[in-house]
């Protein structure tokens, strides 16, 4: 595993973090960036022994997908993170992606950055998918991951720009970087 872009991390700055998501390895390789975060996970994980007591304790935020009031919650506890201090980490694709091709970014962490007014750090892992690919437990041996932390996006930015196309523009830039030949 190899990790670039280290230093495009201010340590005293608060981010909504984002990236693309290939392989349930992708939560593991993003902690050895030794960031502090809360995830935004869907809320089956909560349910698993162990880990979601882990994901409790550690004030993890839970989101019910398709359920309003849970969305609303989540943006009241992301927000309230925000303001503590805490960087929140989304996968906008909302879930992994069995080809690796990048899904549509659904936009609730870019309205998250544009109600809070702090940066989105964009973040490309490549290589995770053949590791541990969706709708598998069996790791398929040796894997060359990449984990790269672009440079932030500042809020001043994004100002006038909406959630929706925000979303967009973030997707090009970590597509471009995942497929450095997409055009």
């Amino acid at each position: 595993m190899t990790v670039s872009g280290k230093e495009n991390i201010r340590t005293d700055e608060t981010y909504v973090i984002v990236s693309n998501h290939q392989s349930l390895v992708d939560i593991l390789v993003v902690f050895t960036l030794f960031r502090h975060f809360k995830w935004v996970s869907k809320a089956e994980l909560f349910n698993i022994p162990l880990i979601g007591w882990n994901m409790y304790l550690n004030g993890y935020v839970r989101l019910e997908r398709g359920r309003n009031y849970s969305v609303k919650k989540m943006y009241q506890a992301c927000e309230r993170h925000l303001q503590q201090g805490s960087s929140i980490y989304l996968f906008p694709e909302g879930t992994r992606s069995e080809s690796g091709r990048l899904r549509d970014f659904k936009e609730g962490a870019f309205a998250l950055a544009k109600r809070q007014q702090v940066p989105i750090l964009p973040i490309v892992i490549s290589g995770s998918r053949t590791a541990l690919p969706k709708n598998s437990l069996n790791f398929h041996g040796e894997a060359d991951i990449q984990v790269t932390v672009l440079p932030p996006i500042d809020p001043e930015s994004f100002v006038g720009t909406p959630a929706n196309e925000l979303a967009m523009q973030v997707r090009l830039i970590i597509e471009n970087k995942l497929n450095p030949d997409a055009t």
